[in-house]
């Protein structure tokens, strides 16, 4: 009994931050961004938050994770992440899950699966690399439905204003 019970408590962390990422994503959303939002959290404390912004920035770097890892890696003084999760609404693409593993992050989170650029499965699986030298646990399918019509409204929207 007990370890379905906290299989069941992370279940519902996992859904608490994940909500928090989406939050983050709407956030993006109001800036004219993808959808996409990001959070680290360590010990059950956010360390570090971001979302989509590589059209404001003009930086195709600018991703959710990628913001998400520069906050927290500032917060704790250390540019390491052990022991941290990253929470995030869409499945990385190679670029961010590079700066995952490089991060040394224990644990991913996503929501919605992203069949054109993600690399947790969807184009190549980089996380099941076993000759890399760390490995991050990875979670999938986290909300996964409100993660996917956040994006999908905002695609439909967009297409339907001719894509601007």
């Amino acid at each position: 009994m007990g370890w379905r019970r906290c299989g069941r408590m992370r279940a519902m962390k996992d859904e608490y931050f994940m909500r928090e990422a989406i939050s983050l994503a709407h956030a993006a959303e109001c800036l004219g961004e993808v959808p996409v939002g990001a959070l680290v959290v360590r010990d059950g404390v956010i360390v570090g938050r971001g979302f989509n912004s590589p059209i404001g920035e003009h930086d195709p770097t600018a991703h959710a994770e990628i913001a998400a890892l520069r906050d927290a890696a500032r917060n704790l003084q250390n540019y390491r992440l052990p022991g941290c999760e990253l929470f995030v609404t869409l499945e990385p693409c190679a670029m961010c899950a590079g700066a995952v593993l490089q991060a040394r992050i224990a644990r991913l989170i996503y929501g919605a699966r992203d069949p054109k650029t993600g690399v947790h499965g969807s184009v190549v699986d980089l996380f099941a690399v076993e000759r890399l030298n760390h490995h991050t646990e990875v979670v999938s399918g986290v909300l996964a439905a409100e993660c996917g019509q956040l994006l999908s409204d905002f695609f439909a929207a967009r297409r339907s204003r001719g894509g601007q």
